[in-house]
């Protein structure tokens, strides 16, 4: 080996040492500088969104340099010494990562945290529930809750009163909760509501809660079947029949509604409940401008839904029959006119003969004689309505004066005694009264002549005197 060979040796190796001396002199610095530690206060803090946070940065290193804290928040140097520095970040309103940085020796130490915001729901509302829900169907309830964090510990819960009915976690914004119930008759009042339970207990803080307005669901039964309607088949104008509605089955009873109705007139029904059966009465009252074909409806509503029964009814009008005679008394031998009539549609029969066609009048003429006297003629008003036949009927008597030969002397002859002894007893009765009311004079009469009758002449002397 030439000496310029150990030559370039020798530098070769003076050089290797150097580096090594220079590499092994930080390695030396930096594992005394780890000795040293870099704290940040608070670690992982929670707190309500747009609140300011104080952090220290701090460090047991001798002689620190440039103590900082790097974030994105809006933040403002409130103290620092040998060893520490305090900062306050402004409205913070979401979640951030903030890191603590000091250099000690010329090395660079570090210290991170995360900051979470929470925020309670700014709403929380249940959906509107039907008017009315049907006994025995699905009934789908919906909450939705705006806003809340952080969502990790976000929970949206369904409620029927205090029975939780389901407990999902919140996603989205607006989150939604969903639940499926089969609405009964014991849900009926029943108050539904939706809370969002913001879960912090992990964290150090409570559990927050916030509860929607309570939706109150009404539930009903509603037979399929009609209700049963008894009605009269036909009513005569100016007459009043009594009509029956009833409906069984009804839940809740009390709720339900029902109309009762002739034609276009609104009755006013009597409603009286019994268990779950309804029922309604009303007296109808035909009047002569519903003449005609009628219907009578009764309609039963509940829950928004209603069930109706409808009834034909005929209102009708049976004048008559009206029987006229010319005359009722009248003498034998005069000619009577008798007739009969009744209304449009009637069929009238006088004395067992029919009128040509219904509404046109009856008519026959007799001539009085001894034996028509008495006698009475009959007419028979005959009216269909609905299949059914009406009959009314009317009767007049005549008197008819004629003169039997023998009657009439009997008549006479009686007539004559009469008159004779009336007038005896009227001549008796004149005279006897003047004969009581006159004077009388009486002789004295002397016992010493024999008494001997008084002659007619001295009689008469004697009254004049």
């Amino acid at each position: 080996m030439t000496p310029s060979s150990l030559l370039l040796g020798a530098c070769r190796t003076l050089v290797i040492f150097q580096l090594l001396a220079c590499c092994l002199l930080p390695l030396g610095a930096q594992s005394q500088s780890q000795e040293f530690s870099l704290q940040m206060e608070p670690q992982d803090p929670v707190l309500p969104a747009g609140r300011s946070l104080l952090v220290n940065c701090s460090t047991s290193c001798p002689h620190p340099e440039l103590i900082t804290l790097e974030t994105s928040l809006p933040k403002e140097v409130i103290g620092e010494d040998q060893g520490w520095a305090a900062f306050r970040l402004s409205n913070v309103t979401g979640d951030s990562k903030i890191i603590c940085s000091a250099f000690c020796d010329g090395f660079q130490m570090t210290s991170s945290s995360n900051i979470t915001v929470y925020r309670f729901p700014e709403l929380v509302e249940l959906d509107l529930l039907p008017p009315w829900q049907p006994v025995g169907e699905n009934l789908t309830l919906q909450c939705h809750v705006w806003g809340g964090a952080p969502r990790a510990q976000l929970t949206l819960v369904l409620l029927r009163g205090e029975e939780e009915l389901s407990r999902q976690p919140a996603v989205g914004e607006p989150a939604e909760g969903t639940a499926t119930v089969l609405a009964g008759r014991g849900d009926y009042g029943a108050k539904f509501t939706c809370r969002a339970e913001l879960d912090l207990r992990p964290r150090g803080l409570g559990l927050f809660q916030n509860t929607s307005a309570p939706r109150q669901l009404r539930t009903f039964v509603l037979p399929m079947a009609p209700p049963r309607l008894v009605t009269p088949l036909s009513l005569e104008v100016g007459t009043s029949w009594p009509v029956d509605c009833t409906l069984d089955g009804l839940f809740p009873v009390s709720e339900a509604q029902v109309q009762l109705a002739l034609g276009d007139q609104m009755l006013n029904p009597a409603v009286t409940i019994h268990g779950d059966t309804l029922r309604a009465t009303a007296t109808v009252i035909a009047r002569e401008d519903q003449e005609g074909a009628q219907e009578i409806v009764c309609n039963v509503t509940l829950g928004g839904e209603s069930r109706e029964a409808r009834k034909n009814l005929t209102v009708f009008t049976f004048l008559g029959p009206i029987l006229n005679l010319s005359e009722t008394n009248v003498t034998e031998g005069s000619k009577v006119n008798v007739s009969c009539t009744a209304g449009p549609r009637v069929q009238v029969m006088l004395d067992g003969d029919l009128a040509r066609a219904p509404g046109e009048p009856a008519q026959l003429q007799v001539t009085a004689t001894e034996g028509d006297d008495g006698r009475y003629f009959f007419c028979n008003a005959i009216l269909e309505v609905d299949g059914k036949i009406l009959h009314r009927n009317v009767t007049v008597q005549l008197r008819v004066l004629y003169r039997n030969s023998f009657v009439v002397s009997i008549l006479i002859g009686v007539l004559v005694i009469l008159g004779v002894v009336t007038a005896t007893v009227a001549l008796i009765c004149i005279f006897g009264k003047q004969t009581r009311s006159g004077f009388y004079h009486v002789n004295q009469r002397d016992t010493s002549l024999p008494l001997r009758p008084v002659q007619p002449n001295e009689a008469v002397e004697l009254e004049q005197s």
